[in-house]
């Protein structure tokens, strides 16, 4: 009987594994794709941040950073962009495991719109000095192009934040229920 309880949680384990990895494969093709009324103002959502901020809210610092740092490895891999993303997918996911999640998370969609709008915002700073830094520009020189790139960014990731987070929030609660049966 023992055997047949590890069986088959091992194999929700490699469900799990799966599907986790499945989602990172269709966030990352999303993010290659310029699917029409996804944009505003020529701005994609950034799959692969929400991503992050999706997976980071119910797991522990030492996770959200991983998953950061993966994610921002493969979004460095896909954008080609000069300072890395890395440093700030990497504290996007230390912020948000890090959150007080009994003050400020509910199971509401509002509230993960607004971790990750104001996450994107972060992580667009981030990027923002970054790039100030490594190409010499001053920060007034950049300034401008920040405000728009970063709001815009925000408001775009937070409105499709849902459409990821719901099914995503929806497999970890029927994987943590599953396993906690064995």
């Amino acid at each position: 009987m023992g055997n047949k309880k590890q069986t088959s949680f091992d194999s929700l384990k490699i469900l799990n594994v799966l599907f986790i990895f499945a989602s990172v494969v269709i966030c990352s093709f999303l993010m290659l794709l310029h699917i029409p009324g996804m944009e505003l103002l020529g701005t994609n959502p950034n799959w692969l941040l929400i991503w992050v901020v999706a997976w980071s809210i119910k797991r522990n610092i030492w996770q959200g950073a991983i998953a950061g740092l993966i994610m921002g490895c493969i979004y460095d891999g896909i954008v080609t962009s000069t300072p890395s993303y890395i440093f700030s997918f990497v504290l996007i996911g230390v912020l948000t495991s890090s959150l007080q999640k009994q003050k400020y998370i509910g199971e509401d969609f509002i509230s993960v719109a607004f971790i990750v709008f104001f996450m994107t915002i972060i992580a667009e700073t981030v990027y923002g000095l970054q790039y100030a830094r490594y190409h010499f520009f001053s920060i007034s020189e950049i300034i401008d192009k920040y405000q728009q790139i970063a709001i815009i960014s925000a408001i775009i990731n937070s409105l499709w934040s849902p459409a990821f987070y719901y099914p995503f929030d929806l497999w970890n609660n029927k994987m943590t229920k599953g396993a906690s049966q064995f």
